[in-house]
């Protein structure tokens, strides 16, 4: 079977099922209610974080300000393909996240690179203005840097918005797009007002261990594993830091780039192979196999796969299946026109 058909078989198979009515996994665990006694502060560095795989910097210059953006630069373990796949990852998460996604990645014969966005994980933590072009512009310097003139670029939530920006701003730089539980699907500006970044940056320092899990139990429809916590522990480490106040104030600023800086509006100019992709039950979006199906219809080469029963994170949630899909499109050819048969599929 050649790879668009069976990657047509895959789509259906996929979306055969998105009827099924949702079932919690049997044997689903609780998290602790409290934080566990021995967990301690996360350095605001990320230096006491483990990361996968050895972490290298880019020097920037941006306001001023000398600033490292850290990444992974990881070979591919099975025979090279000689294509590179940038991953950026969402508000919560960081690049040590993409572990699984980067093991299954380079057993498929990708080089990987997982960025730390500026504001994020081992990179640097300015307080500044912060946008969507930002990110944009650093990858494609990371790039050049490297020699790269081409990628495949590869999303989570926030870090769809990030792909989406990059896709539509360096289009020659880029082989194939994928949007993974993207956020950002509507444009906030038209549903609510602008909020004072000092008031934001007060709630933002309001944050506690319970209100850190509640953000991560929406994600996991099917219901909690052991293995998440680990994020948990990161993300609320930081409040346990001494440098917890400066980090709320990058926080505050990167979550309003979400209002004013949406990306709704150049899906509809990126000529890229894309893939919208993610779990069906994604209970950060009122209607995502809705919203998901729009950002499909506005691109104009895209491909569409839910997953029924997941939710925000179905790289944790289902590892194989996600990842099946991913390899599948990332292989397909750039040139060709995208899988459709989502079309015939009700919303």
């Amino acid at each position: 079977m050649d790879d668009s058909r069976c990657r047509a078989h895959l789509l259906g198979a996929i979306c055969a099922v998105l009827s099924l009515s949702f079932v919690p996994a049997l044997g689903a665990q609780e998290p602790p209610s409290q934080p566990p006694e021995h967990w301690g502060p996360t350095a605001i560095d990320y230096s006491n974080v483990p990361y996968p795989h050895p972490v290298s910097f880019l020097e920037l210059q941006l306001f001023g300000k000398q600033l490292r953006m850290a990444y992974m630069d990881v070979a591919p373990v099975a025979e090279s393909n000689g294509q590179t796949v940038v991953l950026f990852h969402g508000m919560n998460f960081f690049a040590a996240a993409f572990r699984p996604t980067i093991e299954a990645l380079t057993h498929g014969g990708f080089r990987v690179i997982a960025i730390d966005r500026l504001g994020y994980g081992r990179s640097s933590k300015p307080i500044i203005h912060y946008n969507l072009h930002m990110p944009a512009r650093n990858t494609r310097a990371l790039l050049d840097e490297l020699g790269i003139k081409r990628a495949a670029i590869v999303g989570h939530s926030m870090g769809g918005m990030v792909a989406t920006r990059f896709a539509a701003t360096y289009p020659e730089s880029t082989t194939h797009v994928v949007m993974v539980n993207q956020i950002g699907l509507t444009d906030p500006r038209r549903t609510g007002g602008w909020r004072d970044p000092d008031e934001l940056t007060s709630r933002v320092r309001e944050t506690s261990y319970q209100s850190v899990l509640r953000q991560h139990r929406r994600y996991y429809p099917a219901g909690w594993k052991p293995e998440y916590l680990e994020w948990v522990k990161y993300q609320y480490g930081l409040t346990l830091g001494g440098d917890w106040s400066r980090m709320a104030r990058v926080r505050a600023a990167q979550m309003q780039i979400l209002f004013e800086d949406p990306v709704v509006y150049e899906w509809q100019f990126i000529t890229t192979k894309a893939l919208v992709i993610g779990g069906a039950e994604d209970r950060l979006s009122a209607d995502f196999p809705a919203a998901a199906r729009h950002v499909a219809q506005s691109l104009q080469n895209a491909e569409l796969i839910l997953f029924p029963g997941v939710g925000h994170a179905p790289a944790f949630e289902i590892p194989d299946e996600f990842h099946a899909a991913l390899l599948s499109f990332l292989k397909s050819d750039p040139l060709a026109p995208a899988e459709q048969g989502w079309r015939e599929m009700q919303n």
